[in-house]
């Protein structure tokens, strides 16, 4: 099925025909149609299945046309996320599917001056894209109100769990309508992620998309065995012989982040870190600069870049194994 055989919106068929949004990929073929229905979805997939589609095209398309037949105005869908780039990453593609929709998408988030936000959405916001912090240090302020909420969403649900969120998603519930639609979004399913995901959904369609080759086959991918203190010497000798290759570095710590950093100076080598410790401004032209390769090797922490999208990178280094 292809997406200009959907019933959504013209504006928003012509968007995705732009976007280059031809077929959907599995998670959004099997989610869509229930988030248009209104259901509650649990769905597990991994980042890079393209749930965010999954979740932005349908709840556009009905904001849509909830805007040409009413004039409700307030919050219509919170979406929840663990980290500030992420969140911003999710209003960019809110933006690009409901352009010239007048479905407003705003991206609130910490380490930034609240006064324009608060002005922001004063102005009228439909969907909000949040992070925890701010989110409630707004709430608890009175300047945002969610009584007319229709849609949660909960994505990166894991993430969100390990970053110690557990009890801000649950409190969310009491400042949101019973009645309401709520859609879960987890890269993994344990125990834990069971018991909050069924606290906060009702009947839910539950979605797991588990691909028979979960790497894609223009990716290779290799482990190699070695002490710490060669890790480094490593990582200078692929940068070496592979000088005009952009190269991402993901290291479980922020301060293993500014170590590896400065071994890499002490090489002659320039490189950028991305860490929680780092302003929010910065982090974001450190990722802007990357992303237009502004230059070549990007040292981050995988809490800082869990889901965000970074095109054309030509090597990955785990430089710590990701815990699992």
């Amino acid at each position: 099925m292809r997406f200009s055989q959907y019933h959504f919106h013209p504006t928003i068929l012509q968007n995705l025909e732009d976007l280059g949004f031809k077929k959907p990929t599995d998670i959004q073929y099997k989610a869509i149609k229930a988030i248009t229905k209104g259901e509650d979805v649990l769905a597990i997939a991994q980042t890079g299945t393209g749930k965010t589609a999954a979740f932005a095209i349908p709840l556009i398309d009905n904001m849509l046309h909830q805007k040409l037949h009413s004039k409700s105005k307030g919050i219509k869908c919170l979406v929840m996320v663990p980290t500030r780039e992420l969140a911003i990453q999710i209003a960019e593609a809110f933006a690009a599917i409901g352009k010239n929709t007048k479905v407003l998408a705003y991206a609130l988030i910490g380490s930034i001056e609240q006064d324009p936000q608060i002005q922001k959405m004063q102005l009228g916001i439909d969907i909000l894209i949040a992070t925890p912090g701010r989110l409630f240090d707004l709430i608890h302020q009175c300047f945002i109100d969610l009584n007319q909420l229709q849609t949660l969403v909960v994505d990166e649900a894991d993430h969100m769990l390990n970053l110690g969120f557990f009890k801000d998603i649950k409190d969310i519930l009491r400042h949101i309508p019973k009645r309401r639609q709520t859609l879960f979004f987890s890269a993994t399913i344990d125990d834990q992620i069971k018991k909050l995901a069924y606290q906060i959904v009702r009947n839910a369609i539950r979605i797991q998309i588990s691909p028979d080759n979960p790497v894609n086959k223009n990716i290779e991918h290799q482990v190699l065995k070695m002490s710490m203190d060669d890790k480094r010497f490593f990582l200078e000798r692929l940068i070496n012989e592979c000088p005009d290759s952009q190269i991402l570095v993901f290291v479980r710590t922020k301060v293993r982040a500014e170590r590896v950093l400065k071994a890499l100076e002490r090489a002659g080598i320039y490189a950028e870190t991305l860490h929680g410790d780092k302003e929010q401004a910065e982090r974001l032209k450190t990722l802007d600069q990357f992303k237009l390769k502004a230059f070549k090797i990007l040292i981050a922490t995988d809490v800082s870049a869990r889901g965000i999208d970074i095109p054309n990178v030509d090597f990955v280094v785990n430089y710590d194994l990701p815990d699992m």
